[in-house]
């Protein structure tokens, strides 16, 4: 699977999986005087966690940190569109977490594993 980040492709297509989380919900919870148990307010939903995971390859250190570097820009608080090569289409995603780990030379240059965790602000059920 290979996805494209705002019209970019930036991740590659090799081992790259997306997971979707539910939507979550928040409240507010207060006790009361007088009331046995508590008051809750829904608030509604608050969006959904989308997590992508793969594999980042460059044919030397000096690439992959220009890599990681674009990549990285996308923790800006905008939002974006990840869009699959099968057409399935994410909008509204705010990048909250970049993280690298797993870095190993290979014949072919440098890799490194890598988890992006997205926040999709508007869900539309």
């Amino acid at each position: 699977m290979s996805v494209a980040l705002d019209g970019q492709s930036l991740f590659g297509s090799q081992q790259l999986e997306i997971e979707m989380g539910s939507i979550s919900r928040d409240s507010i919870e207060r006790a009361m005087p007088g009331l046995d148990g508590i008051l809750s307010i829904d608030l509604g939903g608050r969006g959904k966690e989308i997590k992508q995971r793969g594999v980042l390859r460059a044919k030397s250190r000096a690439q992959m940190n220009e890599r990681i570097s674009e990549i990285s820009a996308f923790i800006d608080g905008n939002t974006h569109t990840l869009i699959t090569d099968g057409g399935e289409e994410f909008n509204d995603l705010r990048m909250d977490v970049f993280k690298v780990s797993k870095e190993r030379a290979g014949g072919g240059g440098v890799a490194i594993d890598y988890e992006i965790v997205y926040t999709q602000l508007k869900v539309r059920q």
